[in-house]
């Protein structure tokens, strides 16, 4: 958060826009550390998140606008707000650790809940309906793709082999029947990247995310800045190549290698461990 607000807080007034507002820290410590004149668009797919933002924003008055979409329709969003160009856009991938924890809308593999996934709840095809709708050898594409799963063929069998899936332990009781115990890994849960793998197709996540690559340079002011967040290697991938096409065509990437966390804030926030931030500035 240190980061984000140091190297996106406008000097002077203007438009931020962070695309995925979630529960409102990076906004609140961007709002707080810039002068009166600046103001957020915050967005999120996610409406009982930005219920929360709200709340955590509201002395902030009418400098925090907050709208129910997904980044990738940031463009849109901005022209219907009157928002022409912005001093910073953020997008800070993945889901929240309220997400995870709280929300009972399947994303965690800790307890047994509904195989939902998605981030609005109000539209889209659940996890449940995905994992039970498409072939195996697509699932199987699926988890190797975006979980970058060893043994996807084999989850992909089991998944089928069970059908029909309809909570959270139904995908992890498929997933431990096709890995050996031999290879489950020791840090993560046997599970994490088959979750992983099925939320992102849920979401389109990296087709909202190109989206959103595509629509965020051409809204930063002359001097803007944009900042991702990724915490997934393929994503960080999108970005990084994004970024190296537009670096001296009007744009430059601030630094060749991702700010990553310390040790000290791994510490205190394990899951910030594999996260990645790069920034891109517009140049005058």
């Amino acid at each position: 958060m240190d980061e984000v607000a140091f190297l996106l807080r406008p000097r002077d007034g203007g438009w931020v826009i962070d695309g995925t507002v979630g529960m409102g820290g990076h906004a609140e410590a961007l709002l707080a550390t810039s002068g009166p004149d600046v103001r957020l668009l915050g967005l999120d797919a996610d409406p009982e998140a930005l219920r929360q933002a709200g709340g955590r924003l509201a002395r902030f008055g009418e400098r925090a606008r907050l709208v129910h979409a997904s980044f990738a329709e940031l463009a849109q969003v901005a022209v219907e707000h009157g928002v022409a160009e912005a001093r910073a856009v953020l997008l800070d991938l993945g889901v929240s650790s309220w997400q995870l924890d709280a929300s009972g809308r399947g994303f965690s593999f800790q307890r047994d809940e509904p195989l939902d996934m998605r981030l609005d709840a109000t539209r889209g095809e659940t996890a449940a309906a995905l994992v039970n709708r498409l072939p195996e050898a697509d699932l199987a594409r699926l988890l190797h793709e975006y979980g970058e799963e060893r043994y996807a063929r084999r989850i992909a069998r089991s998944i089928v082999h069970r059908r029909p899936l309809a909570t959270t332990g139904d995908l992890v009781a498929a997933v431990r029947a096709a890995v050996p115990r031999r290879a489950w890994p020791r840090r993560l849960h046997v599970a994490t990247r088959t979750f992983q793998a099925v939320r992102m197709a849920v979401n389109d996540e990296p087709g909202a995310l190109r989206r959103a690559l595509e629509a965020g340079p051409r809204l930063l002011a002359s001097g803007g800045r944009l900042g991702v967040i990724a915490f997934h290697s393929g994503e960080d991938r999108i970005v990084k190549q994004t970024f190296r096409t537009l670096d001296g065509a009007g744009f430059a990437a601030l630094e060749p290698s991702p700010l990553q966390p310390g040790e000290d804030e791994v510490r205190a926030n394990p899951r910030a461990r594999s996260a990645k931030l790069r920034v891109l500035e517009r140049l005058p």
